[in-house]
C-alpha cells in the first residue's frame, strides 16, 4: 500500500527543493544531472505535482548538502492509502484538464458507485479488514469530486462490453452502477463509448490505458495490469498510446448507442434483481 500526498504539503516541499537549489546557484538540468533524475521530474517536485521517492530524497540532499533534510521531510508528505502503482498516477489524474480511459473489465474508479467499489475492494487474493476495506473506498470516492467541475476536466470513457456484462456485486448493484454513468452522459458531463463483444480483437484489448493531458506540462500515459502500473512520458510511448486509443475509439459504438446499450442493460438487472427479490 502506498501513501498519497497532501497538496499542499507537496507544494512546500517543491518550493523548499527550488530555494536551496537556486541558493546552490544550480540549475533544474545541473541538478538533475548531478542527482541522476530527470530535469522534468525535478520540475515536477518543485511545481508540486510529484511525491519524491526516498532515493530521490537521499540523493537530493547528497548533492544540495542538506544534511538529510528531504528524505526527512517525506514522511509529513502521508496522507490517503492508495494501491503503490497508483500513487503517481492519482496526482495526475487531480490535474489533468482531460482524461480519456479505455476500461477492460471494471468500471474506471472516477466513475464507480460505493456499493459497487465497495465490491471490488472487498475482493481479491489478500483480504482485507473492513478498516483497511473504508481507507480504501474514501479514497475512491473522492475521486469523483473532480467530476464536481462541469467544465474540467474534460473526460471520455471507453468500455469493452465486458465491463457491463460482469456481475460486480449482483443485479442490483450493477443496474445502479450503469445508470450512473448513462446519467452523468445524458448530462454530458463525460463521453461515453462501448466496445461491443462483436467488434472481437480491437486496438486496447490487451489492458487498462488512461491518457492525461495538462494545461503546463506534456501529456501522459498510465497503465495497469496485475498489481502494476506504469506511467509513461516518453512523446513516442505517449503517441503510441493516443493512436491505439482513437483505433479503438473507431471501432466503438457512437456516444448515444453506448447510453442506449447502458440503459438497456441496466434495465436487464433491474428485472432480475425484481426475479431474486420475489424467488
Amino acid at each position: 500500500m502506498a501513501i498519497e500526498d497532501n497538496p499542499l504539503t507537496r507544494l512546500q516541499y517543491g518550493q523548499e527543493l527550488r530555494r536551496r537549489r537556486e541558493a546552490a546557484g544550480l540549475t533544474q538540468e545541473e541538478l538533475s544531472q548531478r542527482a541522476v533524475m530527470s530535469r522534468t521530474h525535478i520540475a515536477h517536485i518543485e511545481a508540486g505535482r510529484r511525491r519524491p521517492d526516498v532515493e530521490d530524497a537521499r540523493r537530493l540532499d547528497q548533492v544540495l548538502g542538506t544534511d538529510g533534510f528531504f528524505e526527512r521531510f517525506l514522511p509529513t508528505l502521508d496522507g490517503r492509502k492508495v494501491a503503490e502503482h497508483f500513487a503517481e498516477a492519482l496526482e495526475f489524474e487531480g490535474q489533468a484538464v482531460e482524461i480519456r480511459e479505455y476500461a477492460p473489465k471494471l468500471v474506471p474508479g472516477i466513475l464507480q458507485t460505493p456499493d459497487y467499489a465497495r465490491e471490488v475492494l472487498s475482493s481479491g487474493a489478500v483480504p482485507k479488514s473492513p478498516d483497511e476495506r473504508d481507507e480504501l473506498l474514501v479514497t475512491r470516492l473522492e475521486r469523483a469530486r473532480i467530476l464536481g467541475n462541469f467544465h474540467s476536466p474534460r473526460v471520455w470513457i471507453l468500455l469493452d462490453e465486458a465491463v457491463l456484462r460482469r456481475k460486480i456485486g449482483g443485479p442490483r448493484v450493477m443496474c445502479e452502477q450503469l445508470r450512473h454513468i448513462a446519467e452523468l452522459g445524458d448530462s454530458n458531463r463525460i463521453r461515453v463509448h462501448v466496445l461491443p463483444f462483436s467488434v472481437g480483437y480491437h486496438a486496447l484489448l490487451e489492458g487498462f490505458v488512461s491518457l492525461m493531458r495538462f494545461e503546463d506540462m506534456p501529456p501522459i500515459a498510465y497503465t495497469e495490469g496485475l498489481k502494476s502500473g506504469r506511467i509513461w512520458e516518453l512523446p513516442s510511448v505517449v503517441h503510441e498510446c493516443q493512436v491505439a486509443y482513437d483505433h479503438a475509439l473507431g471501432d466503438a459504438l457512437s456516444h448515444r448507442k453506448s447510453l442506449a446499450l447502458l440503459r438497456q442493460v441496466a434495465e436487464d438487472y433491474e428485472h432480475e434483481a425484481q426475479r431474486v427479490q420475489d424467488s
